[in-house]
């Protein structure tokens, strides 16, 4: 590492080495570090056990939390990581991400009783990380090769869970993907210190190593390659591409440097190897109140930032952002204004200066101005308002609900031979452990079609009803 002399907090504009070379790297260690192997020991026997689970009930991807816990505490992590992994083949990353205070751990016997969960998502990342480190032989086989060919169009976890799932039971995939990664948000829309050690790859390797599966990267959907043809060349087509899109402010934006997407930004960050190199404004403000906001927020902070702002129209309980993620985002710097909307981006010699917001309030049920403004200065500002589905890649002949394609209880399209989901499909959660849901769903649904048209009967399917 260089010895660089940073340039300060205090340094005006947009900037990179705010901060001393070793603090990026204290800046970016794992926001949560993972338990030891005695500590996971001592959580894993707080565990009841509980028959019918509530936290088995409550994750989106089915996981047999107890069994896997229960492994655990008998030393068998290959066994845990199996009961995982047979359920979520993201179950890795989706122990970094996963809500889970809003989802088993809420429902967990030991927080309803006594207001204090099992540490469900850490246990779960200990055994992946620690199966990971030393996996051996594979954990699953392929099934006998059924001679069909599925097209999976985006590489994010519906498309990764989809394409793995299929290669399992004996179908070719072959996996196309936009950017130069695989991974969609994983890898490219996660806070840097979530997903630490490039863990997103490296989860993505031992998924790809099932084998069948063809990966085929810059290959944008209406670009490089079209449905048509795909459904043509295909027994099967899954659309995985997440939410190309964004919102836009409703107001003005002028052609200034500093004013940038969000997701942009983090994805920018997530890519550099240099944090020192990666330049931040000195007074940053964030407009929006999702995970992406937080994210992108408090990395603006821990790249040096001096002053970082996120803005929400409404107040703290209608934010998309989790508890555990907005106490972070206080945590670490980040002053949360609330009942605040974009009124006015000012620039001058085309650089953001600074942002107009309209106090805002409520009137019978709906947002309204109050008539009262107020300016922030900054040299930075990231919009994080929320993505949404372009439809024009896949063509007009997907029906659409609410902006997103509409899919049946199976992932079907409107169109034969056309299966979709995660964020693109209407009705999701946008978490990673939902879009490993609608992925498993649309999987066995496309191994159950192409089964029946050679007469043959799933037992993929008949086992997946059985799991629940």
């Amino acid at each position: 590492m260089n010895n660089r002399t940073p340039v300060g907090v205090d340094t005006p504009g947009i900037v990179a080495g705010r901060l001393p070379d070793p603090v990026y790297v204290a800046q970016f260690s794992d926001s949560h570090p993972p338990l030891t192997s005695s500590q996971a020991l001592v959580e894993a026997e707080r565990c009841y056990g509980c028959y019918d689970a509530p936290c088995t009930s409550a994750c989106p991807a089915g996981i047999d939390v107890p069994r896997f816990i229960q492994r655990i505490a008998q030393k068998n992590i290959r066994g845990a990581a199996y009961a995982i992994l047979d359920a979520n083949e993201l179950g890795g990353i989706c122990a970094r991400v996963c809500p889970t205070e809003a989802l088993c751990e809420q429902v967990c016997v030991r927080n309803t009783q006594e207001g204090k969960p099992v540490e469900i998502g850490l246990l779960q990342r200990y055994a992946t990380d620690t199966y990971f480190v030393d996996p051996g032989k594979p954990l699953f086989h392929r099934a006998a090769l059924s001679g069909k060919r599925v097209a999976v169009v985006g590489a994010g976890p519906a498309g990764l869970t989809v394409a793995h799932r299929l290669a399992r039971l004996g179908h070719n995939v072959v996996l196309f993907e936009a950017k130069p990664k695989l991974g969609g948000l994983n890898e490219y829309g996660l806070a840097s210190y979530k997903t630490t050690g490039d863990f997103a790859q490296h989860e993505i390797r031992w998924l790809l190593s099932i084998g069948g599966i063809s990966v085929r990267t810059h290959q944008m959907l209406g670009r490089d390659i079209h449905l048509d043809a795909l459904r043509a060349e295909f027994d099967a087509v899954f659309l995985g591409m997440g939410l190309a899109g964004v919102n836009a402010l409703g107001i003005p934006e002028p052609a200034a440097s500093g004013l940038e997407e969000a997701v942009d930004f983090i994805a920018r960050l997530r890519q550099c190897d240099d944090l020192a190199s990666f330049p931040v404004g000195r007074q940053v403000v964030v407009i929006g109140g999702g995970m992406t906001a937080v994210d992108a927020a408090v990395q603006a902070k821990k790249l040096g930032a001096r002053e970082v702002t996120m803005v929400y129209r409404r107040g703290e309980s209608a934010m998309k952002a989790s508890a555990v993620e907005i106490d972070w985002a206080r945590s670490n710097g980040v002053t949360i204004r609330h009942w605040a909307a974009p009124k006015a981006v000012h620039s001058a010699e085309g650089k953001v200066t600074g942002i107009t917001l309209a106090v805002t309030c409520e009137q019978g049920g709906r947002l309204v101005e109050s008539g009262e403004t107020f300016t922030l200065p900054a040299d930075m500002i990231l919009k994080a308002i929320g993505q949404t589905y372009v439809s024009e890649p896949a063509g007009a002949g997907l029906m659409l609900q609410d902006g997103r394609i509409a899919v049946d209880e199976q992932g079907r399209t409107s169109l034969p031979g056309v299966w979709a989901g995660g964020d693109c499909v209407a009705g999701g959660l946008d978490l990673t452990v939902d879009a490993v849901r609608l992925g498993k769903l649309a999987a066995f649904s496309i191994d159950a079609t192409l089964r029946a048209a050679d007469g043959a009967a799933s037992d993929a399917l008949v086992e997946e009803s059985c799991h629940g």
